[in-house]
C-alpha cells in the first residue's frame, strides 16, 4: 500500500479510476509545499466471508410482517437484542411463521432497502457494523478503503458506511466482527515505513504447531520476506455476504456465486485488476462454499483463489438430530439457541420446515451406528445399520419413538395440513440426500481449515438414548411405544410385549438422551470435521482446542491460523498480466 511521510497537500484520488488518478491545483509562487497523492495498488483480491447458520440477518416479506402485526420487518437480527428477546418468548407457531424460508430474505444494506418501519432508515438498521480501527494510510479524499472521508469530500462517507456497503451489517457482527476487522486492518498495515508491524510477530516466524496445526499438513513458519512479497502491490478488501440459511445450501451457493461475480465486475469497472477472490467460512458457510465451487451449482472454482473453512460440519452433525428432538442445550445465555428453541417442538417448527437446517443432519458419509439405544451399557440398537441409509432409517421414519420427526411439532402454525407438511419435509430430506452426495468429494484444491477437536467441548458424534428399566428388554427396545415426550430429552415409553401401563403416571420404562461424549466444539464433532483431513485435499489443517462453535472467530489461535492461511493462499496468485 503506497504511503508517504512527505509534508504537503494531499490530493484526492477517485476510486472509479482505480484510485490512481488525481487533479492538482495552482498555488501562489511563495507557496513551496508540494502536492502529493497516495495511489492504491491496481491489483485487488477481495476476501469474502460466509457466516454459519443463524449468522445472516433476515427480513420478512411485507405480507408476513403485516400478518404477524410487527412494527418492522426483522425476521432474525441477533445484534438487535430487543427483537431477539421478543422472539425468545414466541410460540412454536410464531417461530414457524417468522422464520419461514418462503417469506424471508437476506437483510442487505442499500439506501432504499426496506425496513418495514417508516421511522427507521437502512443506515440505522445496519448500525451493528462498526469499524474500531483507523488505517494509518495517506491515500487522498475518496477511497474504497475503510477510512473516513474528510468533510469536504463528495461523496463523504464514514468508514462504517463503507463497511455496510461491503455487507458487514448483513451478518451477526458480535460473532464475526473481530474477524472482519482483524483481516482488514492487518493485511493493509503489515509493513509501516518499510518495517514489519509488531503485531505480525504473532505469526511471522511462528511454528504453525502453536495454533495446533496437524502434523500431516507439514506447514512451515511464515517468513517476513514471504509476507512482504505476498502483500506487495495488492490490496485485500474484506466483504461479508449473508445468505438465507433457511433455504437450501445449493441455492445459497448459486446465489452467492452470482454476488461474487458481480463484485469482481464492480472492481474491474473501477479500474482495478480483479481476477479472483478468497473465501473464508464459518460452519454452514463451508457447505455453501462447496456448493459455490461445484461445477453443477455455483461453478466458481476458477474465480476463487482459495478457501479457509472454519468449524465446518463436513459430513453433518449429530447435534442437528439431538436439537430437533430435545431442543438446544446452551441455555438462557445463548440467544440463537433460545430463539430456535430449548425444546424439540420449538426447534422442529423451524428446522423441520427448513431445507438448509435439514442439510446439517448427518449424511451417509458420516458413517453408521451413530444413533444408539443402550441399557446398562449394552447396545440394543444402532442406526444407521452398516451400509444403511439415515434418511430412510431415521429421518423419514414414522411411528418409531426414536424417529427424527414428531409430526405434531412440524406445523404448529397450521400453514399446511399436517399430512402435506410431513410429505413436504420428506421431500426436503430427499433433496438433502442428493445435496450431500453431490458435495461429498467437493473441496477447492487450495483449501485450509480449522476446527475444534476438544474433549472439554464435547459434541454429539453418537447420539445415545439410555433405557431406564429393571427388566431386560433386548431387541424389544426398538418396538417401544411412546407415551409422552416433552421435547427435552426425557421420554416415557411402554413395552408392547407387556401389559400397557394405566395412565402416564404408571411405572414403565423411561428413556433419556445422554450428554455429548465426543471431542469437538460443542456442536460439530471432530468425527465430522475430520472428513477434511481424511480427504487428503487440504493444504493445511488445524485441529484445535479452547473454543465453542459459534464464537470460534473470537479465539486468538483461530484468528492467527486464519491470517496465516490467507497469506499462504495469496502466495499462490498468478496474475494474468
Amino acid at each position: 500500500m503506497a504511503t508517504s511521510s512527505i509534508v504537503g497537500y494531499q490530493l484526492p484520488v477517485q476510486p472509479e479510476t482505480g484510485g490512481r488518478k488525481a487533479q492538482g491545483f495552482v498555488t501562489p509562487t511563495n507557496d513551496k509545499l508540494p502536492q502529493k497523492m497516495g495511489a492504491m495498488p491496481r491489483r485487488v483480491i477481495p476476501i469474502v466471508f460466509l457466516p454459519g447458520i443463524m449468522g445472516s440477518n433476515l427480513r420478512l416479506s411485507a405480507g408476513r410482517q403485516h400478518e404477524l402485526g410487527m412494527n418492522n420487518n426483522i425476521a432474525w437480527r441477533p445484534d438487535r437484542k430487543g427483537e431477539a428477546f421478543d422472539l425468545l418468548s414466541a410460540s412454536p407457531a410464531q417461530r414457524q411463521m417468522q422464520l419461514d424460508p418462503d417469506q424471508t430474505e437476506v437483510d442487505t444494506y442499500a439506501p432504499d432497502a426496506p425496513t418495514g418501519d417508516p421511522t427507521e432508515s437502512p443506515e440505522r438498521r445496519h448500525n451493528n457494523a462498526r469499524v474500531k480501527f483507523t488505517l494509518p494510510l495517506e491515500l487522498g479524499i475518496t477511497t474504497p478503503l475503510l477510512m473516513d472521508d474528510p468533510p469536504m469530500a463528495r461523496p463523504c462517507q464514514t468508514k462504517e458506511q463503507k463497511a455496510r456497503e461491503r455487507g458487514w451489517g448483513e451478518v451477526f457482527f458480535d460473532s464475526y466482527g473481530e474477524l472482519l476487522q482483524r483481516c482488514e486492518l492487518r493485511l493493509h498495515t503489515a509493513f509501516r515505513g518499510g518495517k514489519l508491524d509488531e503485531w505480525w510477530r504473532n505469526i511471522v516466524g511462528v511454528n504453525p504447531a502453536a495454533w495446533q496445526a496437524h502434523p500431516g499438513s507439514n506447514l512451515q513458519p511464515l517468513q517476513e520476506d514471504e509476507l512482504r512479497q505476498a502483500l506487495r502491490d495488492c490490496w485485500f478488501p474484506v466483504h461479508a455476504m449473508g445468505y438465507n440459511w433457511l433455504k437450501s445450501n445449493r441455492r445459497s451457493g448459486i446465489d452467492t456465486a452470482k454476488r461474487i461475480n458481480k463484485l469482481i465486475t464492480q472492481y474491474i469497472s473501477w479500474g482495478f485488476q480483479c481476477e479472483k477472490v478468497i473465501v473464508v467460512t464459518h460452519s454452514m458457510g463451508g457447505l455453501v462454499a462447496r456448493a459455490m465451487v461445484h461445477p453443477g451449482m455455483g461453478n466458481l472454482q476458477e474465480k476463487i483463489l482459495g478457501i479457509v473453512h472454519g468449524v465446518m460440519p463436513a459430513t453433518g452433525a449429530g447435534a442437528a438430530y439431538k436439537r430437533m428432538r430435545c431442543g438446544f442445550e446452551d441455555g438462557f445465555f445463548n440467544i440463537a439457541a433460545k430463539v430456535l428453541g430449548n425444546s424439540g417442538d420449538e426447534v422442529t417448527a423451524v428446522l423441520g420446515n427448513s431445507q438448509g437446517g435439514l442439510e446439517l443432519l448427518p449424511s451417509q458419509a458420516y458413517g453408521y451406528a451413530w444413533l444408539q439405544i443402550v441399557r446398562n451399557g449394552e447396545i440394543l440398537l444402532s442406526l444407521p445399520r452398516l451400509d444403511g441409509d439415515p434418511y430412510e432409517e431415521i429421518y423419514k421414519l414414522r411411528g418409531a419413538w426414536y424417529r427424527l420427526l414428531n409430526e405434531e411439532w412440524l406445523n404448529p402454525a397450521k400453514m399446511l395440513s399436517n399430512s402435506n407438511c410431513f410429505g413436504r419435509t420428506c421431500r426436503m430430506l430427499d433433496e438433502a440426500k442428493i445435496f450431500h452426495c453431490d458435495i461429498e468429494n467437493i473441496y477447492h484444491p487450495t483449501s485450509y481449515a480449522h476446527y475444534g477437536a476438544d474433549a472439554s467441548h464435547a459434541a454429539w458424534h453418537r447420539v445415545v438414548w439410555d433405557v431406564n428399566t429393571n427388566i431386560s428388554v433386548g431387541s424389544r427396545a426398538e418396538t417401544f411405544q411412546l407415551l409422552s415426550d416433552g421435547g427435552r430429552g426425557w421420554l416415557q415409553v411402554f413395552d408392547p410385549a407387556l401389559p400397557k401401563p394405566l395412565g402416564l403416571t404408571a411405572l414403565g420404562p423411561s428413556v433419556r438422551l445422554q450428554p455429548p461424549a465426543d471431542p469437538g466444539d460443542q456442536t460439530v464433532p471432530v468425527h465430522s470435521a475430520d472428513d477434511q483431513l481424511l480427504s487428503g485435499k487440504f493444504k493445511g489443517l488445524f485441529r484445535q482446542t479452547g473454543y465453542e462453535h459459534q464464537d470460534s472467530y473470537k479465539n486468538e489461535a483461530v484468528l492467527h491460523s486464519t491470517l496465516y492461511s490467507l497469506v499462504r493462499i495469496i502466495q499462490t496468485m498468478n496474475w494474468s498480466k
